[in-house]
């Protein structure tokens, strides 16, 4: 009985210590901005920033490092548009670590004339392995979790192994931010002064950024044969981005991906049913040469049944083709800065007729 109940005293000043430390903003205040945890931070405070400085028509982004477009050339067609834009992605982020950005971004659910998501593909397409189970998620997301949302973020993946990793490291926040926390010991004050140099100069370094001008002129592929001819100054990046991205072995379609889309977007468009936001999806310029649409039958598409909700909207599906060229992308999905430039000035004036004329109804700070 007495081993119990120090056990358990022990376990709740472990947990008490840790919520002292890790639920506060007392160390995520001071994470590692190149870190996972650090760099979701960084950005979710920049726009929270910045919200205070833009007005009631601004256009908010999410997607990963495939939506590329410049914000600063979006807002150059601002006095055309009559929107603002601005970019909330992250780089190796999925709709869950969206969710969880938005919820704190925009508490209210009514800060934004239109959140767009960029997704590769309206249909549904499982790849080979089940996004469900991206531990990388917990790793971004873990400031963001709050003890009311343990239970559901770990259960929301597949693997057993891994949500019990999920559980246990919402539970336990020092669990994930462990090598985190050796570097800052090793460090303090190089840390400290790193994290308040970013603070100062990441708007300007993000918001003026300037892609590279590298491309994938000359590739060629032969579908039918499964094979890319290269150009000889093709990157091994390029190469294996190439071989990753589109020529791979289609998986067999289980419908976890369908899935995974309408839990979290489903609770996005949710939280938005009935404010003043539109949720707008659009379909990415998919690459230097698209797959074709044979190779995998897909066997739904939830983003489209997301068009029949209220305050939702689909961009026209091929918007974006005349993007889809060689010698504006960098590698197999990522624009270089020519196609940034056309994308960015296509995104906002597409976005503008989407929305029409921009109202007077203003924003819930």
């Amino acid at each position: 009985m007495k081993r119990g109940l120090a056990c358990f005293l022990a376990g709740v000043a472990l947990f008490s210590l840790d919520a002292l430390l890790f639920r506060t903003r007392l160390y995520p205040s001071l994470l590692e901005p190149d870190s996972s945890a650090g760099l979701f931070e960084l950005i979710l405070w920049r726009e929270q920033q910045a919200q205070s400085r833009y007005g009631d028509n601004v256009v908010a982004t999410l997607g990963d490092s495939t939506f590329a477009y410049y914000p600063r050339v979006a807002n150059e067609r601002t006095g055309e548009t009559g929107y603002m834009f601005r970019s909330a992605g992250v780089a190796g982020s999925d709709p869950r670590l969206w969710y969880y950005m938005l919820r704190d971004l925009d508490p209210a659910a009514r800060r934004y004339r239109a959140i767009v998501f960029g997704v590769r593909d309206y249909d549904d397409e499982d790849g080979p392995y089940d996004i469900a189970n991206e531990m990388a998620d917990l790793h971004y997301a873990i400031a963001r979790l709050r003890l009311s949302d343990v239970v559901e973020f770990a259960r929301s993946f597949h693997d057993r192994s891994l949500a019990f990793q999920a559980l246990r490291g919402g539970l336990l926040k020092g669990i994930v931010y462990q090598s985190d926390i050796l570097a800052f010991l090793a460090h303090p004050l190089q840390r400290i002064a790193y994290v308040e140099l970013c603070h100062r100069g990441y708007e300007g370094w993000t918001y003026d950024y300037v892609e590279t001008s590298r491309s994938m002129a000359g590739l060629r592929i032969d579908w039918a044969a499964r094979k890319a001819t290269f150009p000889p100054e093709a990157s091994e990046h390029q190469r294996d981005t190439t071989n990753r991205y589109l020529l791979y072995e289609p998986a067999p379609q289980t419908g976890t991906h369908a899935a995974f889309r309408r839990a979290w977007f489903g609770r996005i468009i949710a939280r938005y049913r009935g404010s003043r936001t539109r949720i707008v999806f659009l379909r990415l310029p998919r690459g230097p040469i698209p797959r074709p649409g044979n190779l995998v039958e897909k066997r739904s598409s939830s983003i489209r049944e997301f068009a029949s909700r209220p305050g939702v909207v689909l961009c026209d599906e091929h918007a974006f083709d005349a993007l889809e060229h060689p010698e504006l992308f960098q590698d197999a999905i990522h624009l270089n800065h020519q196609g940034c430039t056309r994308f960015s000035a296509m995104l906002a004036a597409e976005i503008a007729r989407m929305l029409g004329p921009p109202n007077r109804e203003p924003a819930v700070k």
